[in-house]
């Protein structure tokens, strides 16, 4: 019993640095954070850092999972409930990715800003971003075949252009309406690719 209380306790504090160190890298970006600014608003001392986390990449790869965690989880959700067949399971990616870019807490992707600022192919920020990018392209693979794709990893690449092109020019741009072009343009593609009528959205 108390080492069950115990290990709650630890995971609580895991847990508040996590979510406090997502907030502040989310809105400030991961070099203008320091440690000590995340160790202050989550309330944990700096050795109870360093029990989880052996370096602030590290701590940054871990919010990257935590983050893609949620993400993917959000995701799998979304696609169950989509009425209809395979082609709207996929789409329903674009209608999460519209709810993502138009909520007041989109402040960019985590993800590529982690690669933009550890360039090289060896930080842990830049390897975990990569992990998340992959496991999307896969799911979109995945949903491709569903649908019945001649080459479901070309469509694929192509539907994951669309989706990245959309968080970075609706965080560019401050303007949600990239999502809904990339949907449309997602309806027109799977439209020649599977010579199927394109459905009009209003």
């Amino acid at each position: 019993m108390a080492t069950t209380s115990a290990a709650n306790r630890s995971s609580a504090k895991r847990d508040a640095l996590l979510d406090t160190a997502e907030g502040l890298f989310t809105r400030q970006g991961y070099r203008a954070v320091g440690i000590d600014t995340v160790l202050a608003q989550a309330g944990v001392a700096k050795m109870t850092l360093y029990k989880y986390f052996k370096s602030k990449e590290e701590l940054i790869a871990a919010v990257l999972e935590h983050r893609g965690n949620a993400i993917a989880a959000a995701l799998a959700e979304r696609i169950a409930a989509a009425p209809g067949g395979p082609r709207e399971r996929l789409l329903a990616v674009f209608d999460w990715l519209e709810d993502a870019v138009r909520s007041p807490e989109f402040h960019g992707c985590l993800f590529i800003k982690a690669a933009s600022e550890y360039p090289a192919e060896a930080d842990l920020p830049r390897k975990a971003a990569l992990v998340f990018k992959e496991g999307c392209l896969r799911l979109l693979e995945g949903l491709c075949r569903e649908v019945g794709a001649d080459d479901p990893e070309g469509l694929a690449r192509q539907l994951q252009l669309l989706l990245e092109g959309t968080l970075v020019m609706a965080f560019l741009q401050r303007n949600p309406q990239a999502a809904s072009d990339a949907r449309r343009a997602a309806e027109t593609l799977l439209a020649a690719k599977l010579k199927i009528p394109q459905e009009r959205r209003p």
